[in-house]
């Protein structure tokens, strides 16, 4: 009776999976529209509509350094029609609010991965005006100057900037104003008008300002040095290596969500973030298209949560 009742469920599966999709999907951004994040869902989103024969369609929910749109997903019904997409923020704000009792869902088991759609370096950059031409100038400028006179940005408490700025004055002493915002977008429109000095986030979001010379990049977290900005350094040539970290936009469903429903999209997203015309917009905003199994994106997940999880206890950061 057991060993019948396990290949009912599988049949009914394997059917569901066969029928899926049947109306829209929606993929929800946890920042503003305009950063790399929504620029990403909405390339791989529309591709992905084109080869499903259903509508994807792309819901902003901002805030909390995004993890006010993964709750809304965590609580989404498992079955492939509710996708969020987020980066390498989702470890950190995830954490450091379930550090502050404040977390709605349980990174580790509320999520499951679909696919890593793109790799995107992170880059830490200024304001043109402040006098350091890479990170390790900007922490002896900083040494110089009254605590708390220059200010980073972050895209929200617990996010990339908001722990690499805390790492960074804890391991030098520098002491820096934080600013949280709700995106990418809003920060880099204030970094660019110089009412916060420092900030930084996925090399996608800043590329072109970067070129223009409306931002300069002060290093970038990457393992070795990116193609788009070869002059600039990693945080680990400049004596940093805690702050070195993997950028990425990857694609989860709830955890319940079936095994063949999330092949299928898996499938679905690898082949749009490679398809010819998709992949070469990504290359032009500094995104490498990637297309990664579940089992790849899980593995990623979980050894950044395992990275940050003692640097933010340690430092009390909360989202």
């Amino acid at each position: 009776m057991r060993a019948f009742v396990l290949l009912l469920g599988l049949a009914c599966g394997a059917a569901f999976a066969q029928s899926f999709p049947s109306r829209p999907i929606r993929v929800v951004v946890p920042f503003p529209a305009g950063g790399t994040t929504d620029i990403v869902a909405r390339l791989v989103g529309q591709k992905m509509s084109e080869n499903l024969g259903q509508p994807v369609l792309v819901e902003n929910k901002g805030g909390a350094g995004g993890t006010i749109g993964a709750a809304d997903v965590a609580k989404s019904a498992p079955d492939g029609y509710s996708l969020l997409i987020h980066n390498v923020t989702f470890p950190m704000a995830s954490v450091a609010a379930q550090f502050a009792n404040r977390a709605s869902y349980n990174i580790d088991t509320d999520f499951a991965g679909v696919s890593i759609a793109v790799f995107v370096p992170l880059v830490i950059t200024a304001n043109p005006s402040v006098p350091a031409k890479d990170l390790a100038e900007l922490v002896k400028l900083l040494k110089s100057e009254k605590p708390g006179h220059y200010a980073y940005g972050s895209t929200g408490p617990g996010s990339f900037m908001h722990v690499i700025g805390e790492a960074l004055s804890r391991q030098t002493g520098i002491e820096m104003t934080h600013v949280p915002f709700k995106g990418a977008a809003p920060l880099k429109q204030e970094l660019i008008a110089g009412r916060v000095q420092v900030g930084g986030d996925q090399l996608s979001s800043s590329l072109a300002d970067i070129k223009a010379g409306k931002l300069r990049a002060l290093a970038t977290n990457a393992s070795k040095r990116i193609a788009e900005l070869p002059e600039v350094p990693t945080v680990r040539e400049l004596g940093y290596p805690a702050l070195e970290a993997d950028g990425w936009n990857g694609f989860f469903v709830p955890a319940k969500t079936p095994r063949e429903v999330i092949a299928r999209l898996q499938k679905e997203i690898a082949a749009a973030a490679k398809h010819p015309e998709v992949a070469k917009r990504l290359m032009e905003i500094g995104a490498e298209p990637v297309g990664s199994t579940a089992a790849e994106q899980d593995a990623i997940l979980k050894r950044q949560v395992e990275q940050f999880r003692p640097i933010i206890k340690e430092m009390r950061i909360e989202g």
